[in-house]
């Protein structure tokens, strides 16, 4: 306890970077399953319409919603990139 307070002004700071860097992993990890997870419904629904599952005006109106998802997603991801690198 004692020495936990003795070297705070050095821990602490390096506890606060290791936090941050939990943080972002945290948050690039949830990006990267979204995407991942937006793309294997795109593949499940191709699927699904070649073996005749849904008829071609469903096919088109999900792909549209998941393809527009995928896009928001990305220009995030490139915001993100380029509010970082300011």
């Amino acid at each position: 306890m004692f020495l936990d307070l003795l070297f705070f002004p050095v821990t602490g700071p390096i506890g606060g970077l290791i936090w941050i860097g939990e943080k972002i992993q945290e948050r690039a990890d949830i990006e990267y399953d979204e995407a991942e997870n937006l793309h294997k419904l795109l593949l499940s629904l191709q699927l699904s319409y070649d073996m005749g599952n849904i008829s071609e005006e469903e096919f088109e109106i999900q792909e549209e919603e998941l393809l527009l998802k995928i896009q928001a997603l990305e220009e995030e991801e490139a915001e993100n990139e380029s509010e970082s690198s300011l």
